[in-house]
């Protein structure tokens, strides 16, 4: 069982940042799940059911799939990230967790890498005190590489910087060009 694992893709940190902080601040809607959070963590949905702007969740039905939004559309750093996945893409969103906010722990069922369905984080903006736990292990990420967490396990966020965290988080369904990425990773 995968628990985390660092991928062996590098992204341009510095095109994310700059299209991170051009986003105007009416893209950024706050995260759905208040439980887990304390302070101010929202998002931009760049991948979502119908391609609707806003959307930060999944359909549980199954009756909406996944298509990239408007806001993608603009957004050819970010583009270029989703670009590089052979495999099928789910969700795929921008996640900020403002200075001085935090991510209780807590777990997200189904998403894990031999469920079918792995969560990629691609840090964009992080800083040393933003502490990101992971089944018990602190993370560190740093900007334009792109990490696996197992979802299902308890994980948690700290945003002790004094700088808003940015991640490009997206759900990838596993299939053999992934399964070969994780195995180049863990060679």
């Amino acid at each position: 069982m995968y628990t985390h694992l660092k991928l062996p893709l590098t992204f341009d940190a510095a095109a994310l940042r700059a299209e991170v902080e051009a986003m105007p601040p009416e893209a950024w809607v706050a995260h759905y799940n208040t439980r887990d959070y304390q302070g101010d963590w929202d998002g931009v949905a760049l991948r979502a059911p119908d391609g609707r702007d806003g959307w930060l969740f999944p359909d549980l039905s199954g009756e909406r799939p996944c298509a990239d939004t408007q806001v993608l559309a603009a957004s050819p750093a970010c583009r270029a990230v989703l670009d590089a996945f052979a495999a099928p893409l789910e969700l795929a969103r921008l996640l900020r967790l403002r200075a001085g906010s935090s991510i209780r722990e807590h777990t997200d069922d189904d998403l894990c890498f031999e469920q079918g369905l792995a969560r990629l984080h691609v840090p964009v903006i992080t800083d040393p005190a933003v502490i990101f736990r992971h089944d018990g292990q602190v993370l560190s990420m740093a900007p334009g590489e792109c990490w696996y967490i197992n979802a299902n396990l308890p994980h948690s966020v700290d945003n002790r910087a004094a700088v808003d965290r940015v991640h490009l988080v997206i759900d990838v369904i596993v299939d053999p060009w992934l399964t070969a990425l994780f195995e180049t990773a863990t060679a």
